[in-house]
Order: structure tokens, then sequence, then C-alpha cells
């Protein structure tokens, strides 16, 4: 066979070959377009009790992780936030319990709420939440994108996020607003009766499902002039990256903030650390999983300082400081095995730091609905820390009410010294039984 022959042979072969796997990537494409269409379809409309719109576009999600951007600046707000709550949390707790909250389910619930709102109510959200510089595409698309970053980041690790809208059935509600968080936040969005005690159960049970049984119950009653809950949900549990051994696990004192020694059952384990110290106080990151993507920080203040001062000096400025100072190091920790939940309701922290507004009567939620404000922001958490590693949910519900319900009439005047007419109808089906007009009484 001559070499001319030959190459004509090999040419053609490749053009076949590569015909079929150009054909094959039009095949998978195609299931793809599909798939996506099924899922935007059974989100809202396969549920009969889901909201009107079937057609809503779904973002198409990135293949894989790495590709997604995320702008730094939306995590610089998203921890600014976080810790000024948690400051305003500590002033209202007064040092009492346990405090453990989730600036991500709470950041998250309330960007949902941000996209309808409008005028002053917006300024006043947007400084609050830190968004100032962020346009609500900005936040949104980001939003997204950390929502991709952050769920499952590791074989050993488990994250998920949920978010729902519960709608009132008599309520409509602008279709971008529902749009928005369909498409950025994956919510998912019900009409429900709020006048059946079914619909305090059907949120309840996602709140369950989605935080693993952890947190069984967000909403404890429905108002009468309750119009929607916009709902958080986020469940985490990691394996440690090195198991603490049981049989290293025994009981040590324990001293509370009032000097009160208690046995407690300790964790220990001798290894290399990511570790900081400074004057003040200690602190390590204990990671998970197998790339150490997610860690646990621990910040402990030395014997001759307490929490209330390290309080003083805990903000996302110093947090980052703080962070750029860890170095692997050897050593040893105990640490207490725990669990517990916390629960707290938000209004005042939030209007503390400047969010008065939108739980007014001025309030602006007009992206949603006429005469809206915020009801109530309710916020529960759980924690589980032992030998294999940690579990944690939280939960945060927004109730939004309808202000115009709440507001009564002003008195009225009516002086019927003037001719007048009048009628006499039986209400049960409508029908006039009498009708005049009275000139002269």
């Amino acid at each position: 066979m001559n070499r001319q022959k030959f190459s004509g042979m090999k040419a053609n072969f490749l053009q076949r070959r590569y015909a079929v796997s150009l054909g094959r990537r039009y095949v998978l494409a195609a299931a793809s377009v599909v798939l996506f269409g099924v899922l935007g379809c059974s989100q809202v409309s396969g549920n009969s009790n889901a909201l009107a719109d079937s057609k809503v576009p779904q973002p198409e999600l990135p293949l894989q992780k790495k590709t997604v951007k995320l702008d730094t600046k939306l995590v610089s707000s998203h921890n600014k936030f976080g810790f000024k709550l948690f400051s305003e949390i500590l002033k209202q707790e007064s040092g009492k319990k346990n405090i453990f909250i989730s600036p991500s389910s709470l950041a998250i619930a309330l960007a949902m709420t941000y996209n309808g709102a409008s005028g002053s109510t917006q300024q006043a959200m947007a400084k609050t939440l830190e968004f100032q510089g962020l346009s609500l595409a900005e936040i949104n698309s980001n939003y997204a994108a950390l929502k991709s970053l952050l769920e499952n980041p590791d074989t050993n690790v488990q994250l998920n996020i949920a978010n729902s809208l519960w709608v009132n059935k008599d309520v409509s509600l602008r279709p971008d607003f529902l749009q928005r968080n369909q498409e950025f936040y994956k919510a998912k969005v019900a009409n429900l009766d709020f006048q059946s005690a079914s619909a305090l159960t059907s949120i309840n049970n996602w709140v369950n499902d989605n935080t693993r049984g952890k947190i069984n119950k967000i909403v404890d009653q429905i108002e009468p002039n309750q119009v929607l809950f916009l709902i958080n949900a986020i469940y985490f549990k990691g394996q440690w990256s090195d198991k603490f051994d049981k049989n290293q696990t025994a009981e040590y004192p324990f001293y509370t903030a009032s000097g009160q020694q208690k046995p407690h059952s300790m964790m220990s384990q001798t290894g290399e650390y990511k570790y900081y110290e400074n004057e003040q106080f200690q602190a390590v990151s204990l990671p998970y999983g197998k790339d150490g993507k997610v860690s646990f920080y621990i910040f402990l203040p030395k014997q001759n300082s307490n929490l209330k001062s390290f309080y003083q000096n805990l903000n996302a400025q110093n947090w980052e400081k703080w962070l750029t100072q860890f170095n692997s190091q050897e050593g040893f920790i105990r640490l207490p095995k725990f669990k517990t939940d916390y629960e707290v309701t938000l209004n005042d922290a939030l209007k503390a730091l400047g969010m008065q507004e939108a739980f007014s009567k001025q309030a602006n939620f007009s992206g949603i609905g006429k005469s809206l404000a915020i009801s109530q922001v309710k916020h529960k958490t759980f924690v589980e820390v032992n030998e294999e590693g940690t579990e944690a949910a939280a939960a945060t519900s927004i109730g939004i009410v309808a202000t115009s319900l709440r507001e009564k009439p002003e008195p009225f005047r009516m002086i019927v010294d003037r001719p007048f007419f009048c009628a006499i109808r039986d209400n049960q089906t409508g029908s006039i039984l009498f009708m005049g007009s009275i000139l002269e009484p």
C-alpha cells in the first residue's frame, strides 16, 4: 500500500471518529438541557401547593466548583455582619448562657429578604448587612457561587444549604422577587393555607428534614396577618482529619466563668496543628476531612485574661489579621466534648444594628408586595463535638406580615342630618329585602 493511499485512509478514519465523538457530546448536552428543564419545573409545580410559575428559569449549575467565581467583597461583608451581630447578641445575653449562631444562615435568609426591599428600607438593610458597594445582581450571583462552593467540600465533610419561601395562598407576590430567590438561592416556593393547622406542620417538617432532625421546629405560630416566611436551613457534619482516640478521653476539671470547678469529659490529642498565640490568648485550628478545607477554630483566653476582654477585640478586621499569623506547630490539645442548642429572636439585635425601619409600618418591601414588614427573625442552632468530629445545624426564619392589617383606621364621624338612602339586606344570600330614599324622616 503506497504512502498516499494510507494517509487518505487514516484521515477518513479520524474524521469518522471525530463525528462519533461530536455526536456523543451533543447527546450529553441535550440530556443536560432536559435534566435542567425537569428540575426547573419540578421545583415549583411538582408540588400541588407550589406557587404559580413553573416557567421560572433555573441557572445552569457549574460543572466544576473550581470554575465558580466568588467576589471576596461578599465574603468580607458576610463576616463583618456576623461579627457585628454576634457582638450585639453578647450584649443582650450578658454572658448568661452558651451562644451559638450561624452567620451564614442568617445572612442568606436576610439576603433573600433584601431582594424585596426598596428605598430607605433597602439602604438600612444594606448598611446592617454590610452590602455597601455591592449591587443586587452582584449579591445574588455571589451567594449562588458561595452556595456551590460551600456544599460538600470533601468526602468526609457534609454541608448542605437549603432555602424556602412559604406563601399564604391568598397573597400575590411580585414574580421577579420569587424568580430571583428560585434562581440564585434555589429556594423551594410553596403556597399554603396559613389558616390550616397543616401549614405549620409543613414548614417545620421541611426544617426538620433539611437539618437531619437536629432542629424540628422554627415557626411556633402563624399570625392572622402573616403573608410569607423566608427560611434557610444549614446542616454540617465533618470528621476530624485526625480523629481523637476515645481511649484518651477522660474526666478533667472545667472551670466556669464564675470560677466554679466541674468535672467534664475531655478529649486529648498530640499532633501538628495550625497554631497562634499572643499575650491575650491561644488559638488552634482543627481541620476536617482529607484536605482540611473546613476547620474548627478555638480561641482560648489566657488565665490572666477572660472572654469578656477577648470579645472587646473580636471583629472582622482582627479576625483576618489573626488568621494570617497561624503557623504549623507540634502540640497537645485537650478539648471538652460538648453538645448544645441555642435559640434566639433577633428583632432587637437587628434593630440595634440599624434595621429598625424593616420592622415598622414605614417598611418598604414593595419588591415583595404592598404594605409589608418583617415581624420576626428567629434563629435556632445545634452543635455536637466529639472524638469523631462535629455535627451542626442552623435554621433561620424571617416572618413577613401585612402592615395594613395591623393598622387601626382613624375614628370616623357620620352625622345623618340630610336626606339619605337605606336598605335592608339578607347577608346570607346577599338579597336586598328593602331599600329606600329618605328625604324627610
